[in-house]
């Protein structure tokens, strides 16, 4: 009956870390399911609780540091800088024009953005290259060299 028991404990541990994603539920269900493995072998209960006790402690301050860690670096690796577009150059996909809301639009760096020209009244056709000047929100202003 012992491993059943800390088999429900783990897997409700694990359904409570979905909700809070602080990965000290996950580490505590993990430490839940060691103990329903090794209460498997029909320990006596002081037994099991020691093993969960143990199974936590060793897993929130060993595992849980790294794991943090390392979702913390992957998450920094990934941030985007979106003045690293300026200067790029771009193709027009639909028509560009002045007007935000003409739906202009251009890919860069194998991306798809709206795009507005710089100058007034200036528009480019479907197929040219255009500059990126800056990132206005998630429009990118573009102008062409002539």
């Amino acid at each position: 009956m012992g491993p059943i028991i800390w088999l429900i404990a783990a897997g409700l541990l694990f359904l409570g870390e979905l909700l809070v994603a602080d990965m000290s539920l996950l580490m505590l269900g993990t430490a839940a399911a060691i103990t329903a493995g090794v209460a498997v072998v029909d320990i006596p209960v002081w037994a099991e609780i020691l093993v969960f006790g143990v199974a936590s402690v060793a897993l929130i301050l060993a595992i849980r540091p790294m794991l943090r860690r390392r979702l913390l670096k992957n998450s920094q690796e990934h941030k985007f800088d979106d003045s690293e577009l300026a200067g790029k150059r771009a193709e027009v996909i639909e028509p560009v024009s002045d007007q935000a809301q003409s739906g202009g639009m251009v890919r860069v760096a194998g991306e798809l953005w709206s795009a507005r020209s710089a100058n007034p009244g200036d528009t480019y056709s479907a197929g040219e290259s255009v500059q990126v000047l800056s990132i206005d929100g998630t429009t990118a202003v573009v102008w062409k060299n002539k």
